[in-house]
């Protein structure tokens, strides 16, 4: 298995992504810098990481969907290949077009940082075939612009399509539907604002991502 990790100005959650896939993994994992045109050959799986790209000027994600990386990386998630975009990640996918609505600020307007609950809805994509629906899991957010929106439309096409993945259990930052992770129609790219990659194992204080990633190696093998 090969997979490569997205790296932009700002990005913090980088490294933690590439060693939560290279241990669940053993992946052949790589980092791979926004300015290269293109990816290594023969990727299983590329990842988005966290954190504040460009410093979240103009919007957070806008500038880093227009790296020049995020052209190859839209056509390899056409190709089938899975995305998976986190916390910053997710909002680089939807201003990239690989997911529709978009993040805004806070409800709140505050940094949220905490442990959430996530209601699983779908168990059947690539990225959640560890998990049953409707099962509650415990794993950490850490965002500003995390309030998730799109239009009614939107909305009820993601839900009818079985394309929003993961919910919140409460309200977190004010998103519609409480929507904490949605899937592109084929089903390859997530994008989500929890960080599965911070709860890999006891020491983080639970292991409920690492299923996501472990159900990953099954389904791409």
């Amino acid at each position: 298995m090969r997979a490569a990790v997205i790296q932009f100005p700002g990005s913090n959650c980088d490294r933690d992504m590439a060693v939560a896939i290279r241990d669940v993994t053993g992946a052949d994992t790589s980092i791979v810098w926004h300015g290269n045109s293109a990816l290594p050959d023969g990727l299983d799986l590329i990842a988005v990481p966290g954190g504040f790209s460009y410093g979240d000027y103009l919007r957070s994600g806008a500038m880093a969907a227009k790296s020049p990386i995020m052209k190859s990386v839209v056509a390899a998630a056409g190709n089938g290949v899975p995305v998976l975009g986190v916390c910053n990640g997710f909002q680089v996918l939807t201003e990239s077009g690989l997911l529709p609505g978009a993040l805004m600020r806070n409800a709140g307007i505050r940094f949220v940082c905490r442990d959430v609950k996530l209601k699983v809805e779908n168990s059947q994509s690539i990225f959640t075939s560890r998990y049953d629906a409707g099962e509650e899991i415990i794993i950490p957010v850490a965002h500003h612009d995390g309030n998730y929106f799109a239009d009614d439309a939107t909305l009820d096409r993601l839900e009818g399509e079985g394309r929003v993945a993961f919910r919140y259990a409460e309200d977190v930052n004010g998103s519609a539907r409480n929507i904490a992770g949605i899937l592109n129609d084929a089903g390859n790219v997530l994008g989500m604002m929890p960080h599965p990659e911070r709860m890999i194992e006891a020491m983080q204080g639970g292991s409920d991502g690492r299923r996501m990633l472990e159900g990953l190696i099954r389904e791409i093998a």
